[in-house]
């Protein structure tokens, strides 16, 4: 089945037609941002992000591979790890989804010329691989476990997708048909098992369905996801092969891997409703919720395997990879497109301010590959990684951000991200409608929604009540109300008027927030946090006190203040204490209270801006005192 593809929207998951799904997503391409705090992140990933990217590409040789493989160049060795085609495939798709909000000329060149290789690239049957198109044609799918083909493919067809809703073209979604083609007749469902060990193509698969409503991707994502577990991967956990998908009972394996197949399994139940793999993925996610997430949405606590670790294994010296933090967002959205339940937005703004940008630097051009809440000073940001996976990661979700601010349903218009932005949008009735949000979030908690439909219109406006959210204030014109919240949501329900606008006002102090009694990094520790955004201390800010010292009683004053520096940030200061130095013996006798301690001055800043000055230690768990 042929579908031309369209611009009119370009939604990152397409839940329009989606029978099981409650939330319908308003699209890239539908909204506008402009924000204090991300318009100038959005920028930046556009005007130096990607290019810079790209650049990377050429020099590391990725893009040299598919001239290779296309007979363009002669004497050409392979270059980079037998994954590398992926960097280069979330390189098109994050710069088909900048399209969407800018036109650029000069990149719709630079993609035109891509594809036009990835095309070259492919082979008569549609199998498109640089690693083995030249002199490893015989080694195709015989190692389903590490070569990451289906991975490729997987990435390969989700920048289709996204080229071709942000640009009505077609180029690059032929290829990718074809490629996936071609694993369906290799993997053909219900006569050969084949997964891989790398789950991706899985997402993309439902995804192309959603686009072509060609049954045979949801089919061929189905029995992927059902293959597992049949030895197919060697029956290794680390792989997620240890046990049929749908008998799977907690989070384990490589974070990233999981969390795809995790996002993948969403998919299908948005799809067809399937009642056991509802079952799977809700018990995966209280086990991912409850368990393996870091106060920052960071996952992955191992650095052995980037795997995730035993229930409360959340040490400061975690790994928590950027890429990890991201696949967590992709299964928090399919599921609050499932349920419309609060949890999953608040996840994915605490994931999104606190996993994902610590992982680019203020510069936009430096990447953090993992996000520990602890170090010594070492840890520091690269242009780029011989696993390049994070930062082209990074660059297609920053680009597809306005596709994760508002939804639609049955019922009416929801809000998810409070970011400065406008969108136009179709009400369930057919009545289009603009939604304007102002907000200077997440320095203030001031926020005004206003309402434009075409005409007067009854329906329910859906505004999160985030987790972190005390008290807040409601007015709707002057009257000061009172919603009720739903899941989550402040839901409004009247009919709607051009001009009407809903002023919110959240109080946002500054929390102390204790782990878990079972994790036992963190005893009487606290972190700070404000609004949606996790602090940490940087020893640049204590050039009298080793951040090792600080101690707090809990009974401080934070005083919040704007400061310009690191991009504009607001810094969190109090008078707390300081363990006096210390030349004594390593072990000595316990004694209560023993520890003495003196005055200090404590400087708090955002998590995500870290390590973008000059280097030293850095502590997000900091030691309370005992009363």
């Amino acid at each position: 089945m042929t579908v031309e593809p369209t611009i009119e929207d370009a939604p990152v998951v397409d839940t329009t037609r989606s029978p099981h799904a409650r939330l319908r997503p308003v699209g890239v391409a539908a909204v506008r941002v402009h924000d204090r705090f991300w318009s100038p992140r959005l920028d930046r990933n556009r005007d130096e992000t990607i290019p810079t990217q790209y650049q990377q590409c050429q020099s590391t040789g990725a893009l040299t591979n598919f001239r290779r493989a296309g007979g363009l160049v002669d004497g050409e060795p392979f270059h980079g790890l037998y994954f590398s085609d992926s960097d280069v495939y979330k390189w098109v798709e994050a710069a088909s989804w900048s399209l969407a909000g800018r036109p650029d000329a000069e990149l719709d060149r630079t993609l035109d010329e891509t594809i036009a290789l990835f095309a070259a690239a492919q082979d008569d049957d549609g199998y498109l691989n640089t690693y083995f198109s030249v002199d490893r044609v015989a080694e195709r799918w015989t190692d389903l476990a590490v070569r990451h083909e289906m991975y490729c493919i997987g990435h390969l067809t989700q920048a289709a997708i996204a080229h071709a809703r942000t640009t009505g073209k077609r180029t690059l979604l032929d290829v990718a048909l074809r490629a996936c083609e071609h694993v369906f007749a290799r993997f053909t469902p219900d006569q050969v098992p084949g997964t891989c060990g790398h789950p991706c193509l899985e997402m993309a698969l439902v995804e192309l369905y959603r686009t072509t409503r060609d049954g045979r991707w949801l089919r061929l994502a189905t029995w992927q996801l059902d293959s597992r577990g049949r030895g197919v991967l060697n029956g290794s956990e680390y792989l997620l092969d240890h046990a049929p998908l749908r008998e799977q009972t907690y989070v384990t394996g490589h974070a990233v891997r999981a969390l795809y197949l995790y996002a993948a399994a969403a998919d299908v139940v948005l799809e067809t409703g399937d009642e056991q793999l509802r079952a799977v993925v809700d018990r995966l996610w209280r086990d991912l919720a409850q368990h393996k997430t870091a106060v920052t949405g960071g996952v992955g606590a191992r650095w052995d395997g980037e795997a995730f670790g035993d229930p409360y294994e959340l040490p400061d010296r975690a790994y928590n990879e950027t890429c990890a933090a991201i696949a967590a967002i992709f299964f928090a959205w399919r599921l609050l497109l499932l349920t419309g339940d609060g949890q999953y937005r608040d996840a994915i703004e605490t994931a999104l301010y606190n996993g994902v940008l610590p992982g680019l630097a203020l510069s936009g051009t430096e990447f953090f590959y993992q996000n520990p809440l602890a170090d010594a000073g070492r840890h520091r940001r690269k242009p780029w990684f011989t696993c390049a996976c994070c930062p082209p990661n990074v660059a297609r979700l920053l680009a597809s951000l306005p596709g994760y601010l508002y939804t639609t349903s049955d019922d009416g218009l929801w809000v998810h991200l409070y970011v400065g932005s406008d969108a136009d949008v179709h009400l369930a009735d057919g009545t289009h409608a603009r939604v304007e949000v102002r907000t200077a979030l997440p320095w203030d908690g001031e926020v005004e929604i206003e309402l434009t439909p075409d005409e007067p219109t009854e329906f329910t406006l859906f505004l999160p009540r985030p987790g972190w959210a005390g008290d807040v204030t409601v007015r709707l014109g002057e009257d000061v109300i009172e919603p009720d919240t739903a899941q989550g949501y402040l839901t409004l329900r009247r009919t709607w008027r051009a001009g009407d606008r809903v002023r919110l006002r959240f109080a946002l102090p500054t929390r102390l927030i204790a782990a878990h009694p079972r994790v036992a990094s963190t005893h009487f520790r606290v972190a700070l946090t404000r609004g949606p955004l996790v602090y940490c201390v940087e020893q640049v800010d204590h050039p009298d006190v080793d951040v090792a010292d600080i101690r707090l009683t809990g009974t401080e004053r934070w005083t919040p203040t704007f400061t310009e520096a690191l991009g504009g940030v607001v810094a969190l200061t109090a008078d707390a204490r300081a363990v006096v130095p210390d030349d004594g013996p390593l072990y000595r006798p316990y004694e209560p209270g023993a520890v003495p301690t003196q005055p200090a001055t404590v400087t708090a800043i955002p998590y995500y801006a870290w390590a973008n000055r000059e280097p030293g230690p850095m502590r997000v768990f900091l030691p309370v005192l005992p009363r």
